[in-house]
């Protein structure tokens, strides 16, 4: 039997309006019909924002990519199957219906997957900014936190030092100690 290294990640169509339903679904096929194996994740790609209606604000989740589950499997015909039956489904995401194994570097894109970074910097280090909306700004390490992989850096932007969070995958640190500057 295959082992859970070679399962990868995978992406389902459904109708609109029906991932969640689609992805529980999904979680009592694994737990009714022992596939913990074979299914290692099901995941809906989403997001917090905040909506303003009639004047009260309020936290939404959204959903960054509506019709689409992100699974993680190790693809057999049965399990195709039995997962492309799934009420909701309407397929793999591939040529011809048939499931395309996503890339290592979109996986690390969409962060379908926690990832471990070990940490080489320290307090008071100049780093890069890597991903996500302040890519290529420089900043210095404030403060580090370990258990949630995330770093608070001072980055200089419209001419003033501001404070961010962000995760250890989001930036790097700079060879030698160059003074953060603005984009």
């Amino acid at each position: 039997m295959e082992t859970k290294e070679q399962a990868k990640w995978y992406v389902l169509h459904t109708y609109s309006g029906y991932e969640n339903m689609v992805k529980d679904s999904l979680e009592k096929l694994v737990e009714n019909n022992s596939l913990e194996d074979y299914i290692t994740d099901i995941q809906i790609l989403t997001e917090q924002t905040i909506e303003e209606k009639n004047g009260k604000r309020k936290v939404v989740t959204r959903k960054l990519l509506p019709c689409y589950v992100f699974i993680k499997l190790i693809y057999t015909n049965h399990i195709w199957y039995m997962v492309t039956n799934t009420r909701g489904v309407t397929g793999f995401v591939g040529p011809g219906g048939r499931p395309l194994p996503l890339t290592d570097e979109e996986v690390r894109r969409m962060q379908l997957e926690k990832t471990v970074k070990e940490v080489n910097f320290t307090i008071g280090d100049t780093v890069r900014v890597v991903s996500g909306p302040l890519e290529n700004y420089v900043g210095t390490v404030e403060e580090i936190d370990l258990k949630n992989q995330k770093a608070k850096v001072m980055v200089s932007m419209f001419g003033r030092q501001t404070p961010v969070d962000l995760e250890f995958v989001q930036f790097e640190k700079m060879a030698g100690g160059l003074d953060s500057g603005e984009n």
